[in-house]
């Protein structure tokens, strides 16, 4: 898959710009202050908010906007509740028959401190070691996985226990394939810079159709609750999509109490929860779907040293990457990009 930096966890600067019908003087006069310099927002904290003058000018009233819903200042504080990640908020000055719009970006963070978790791994299996793991899902007890690399992505049916690819088909070279998800016997396939999914029949692997992303511009992760469709693309956004047109309908920013999340990559949806890896990092994070906040971090580190084939995974790239949970009988399996051995996890809070 992509090779990029390790996981960028950052707090967002802000920005000034003039919009609506600005009078181009008033607008260089008014600036905000969100906090003090470094602030951490988090959902429900209250903020100071300061409006800054660089000449003396009589404001008239002043209305907030956060991510387009009017919200109340209250003793020069500000409370952003949801959505988490960065979202605009919006100051609309009027002052001597003037109107200046002022917009800010800021991040808000979720209010609650993600709990840690460690595994013991409950069962071993063999795993291609040639398999440039990108998704990896569970159907009626069939374990299904795309591999990547322009010029080596495939789709597969793989058994379990002795690791044996059942059913493979190559993608063409242009192809450089992601995650998948399955859905009314429909298997739909993400790749990566193509701007391309490509919808499946279940059973025979015939391509049946190829799917835009619309906004999002690359193809990350991907998984399904029955309802929804949920697409990573890299970015800070997990994109909601309607399982039918497969439109971005809309997303959430994954978020700790402390930073908004990217690069974050295979997705699996396991009992009403997106657990997601991060490229480039041994853990899994567990997402509420519907906020985006982090719930729990899973710390993966040292299962990379149970392969037999470690000493050649020398490549950065060779990392964590393949979450598939059976929910039939409640089971969690991990693997990574070209690992050798894929395991059966217990999860233990720390």
């Amino acid at each position: 898959m992509k090779v990029y930096n390790l996981l960028s966890l950052f707090i967002l600067g802000f920005f000034v710009i003039s919009c609506g019908n600005p009078n181009q003087k008033n607008s260089a006069n008014f600036s905000l202050q969100i906090g003090e310099k470094d602030e951490n927002i988090q959902q429900g904290k209250a903020v100071k908010i300061q409006l800054h003058q660089k000449e003396a000018q009589e404001i008239d009233s002043v209305t907030y906007f956060y991510n387009g819903e009017k919200i109340n200042v209250e003793n020069n504080s500000i409370t952003f509740n949801l959505p988490l990640g960065k979202n605009k908020l919006e100051a609309n000055i009027y002052s001597e028959g003037d109107k200046t719009t002022l917009t800010e970006e800021v991040s808000v963070h979720s209010n609650v401190k993600p709990k840690i978790y460690n595994y013991e791994v409950i069962n071993t299996y063999p795993h291609d070691p040639n398999a440039f793991t990108q998704g990896l899902e569970f159907y009626n007890d069939t374990l299904y996985e795309s591999t990547g690399l322009r010029g080596q992505s495939t789709l597969r049916k793989v058994d379990l226990e002795s690791g044996k690819v059942i059913k493979k088909i190559d993608l063409i070279d242009t192809y450089f394939a992601e995650g998948l998800t399955i859905y009314n016997n429909k298997i739909y396939q993400l790749t990566w810079r193509s701007g391309d999914g490509i919808i499946y029949d279940l059973n025979t692997f015939e391509k049946k159709e190829i799917f835009n992303y619309n906004e999002s511009k690359e193809g990350w992760g991907l998984c399904n609750d029955g309802e929804k469709f949920y697409k990573s693309d890299g970015t800070e956004k997990i994109w909601i999509l309607n399982p039918e047109t497969l439109a971005e309908e809309s997303f959430i920013q994954p978020a700790t109490h402390k930073t908004t999340l990217t690069k974050l990559n295979e997705l699996e949806w396991v009992d009403g929860k997106i657990y997601a890896n991060t490229w480039q990092k041994d853990g899994v994070v567990i997402i509420d779907p519907k906020t985006g906040a982090v719930e729990g971090l899973i710390d993966f580190r040292g299962l990379r040293e149970k392969l037999t084939n470690n000493d050649e995974l020398v490549k950065s790239n060779h990392v964590l990457n393949g979450i598939a949970y059976n929910p039939n009988n409640k089971k969690l399996y991990v693997t990574g990009k070209n690992w050798d051995k894929l395991f059966e996890v217990k999860i233990i809070e720390r």
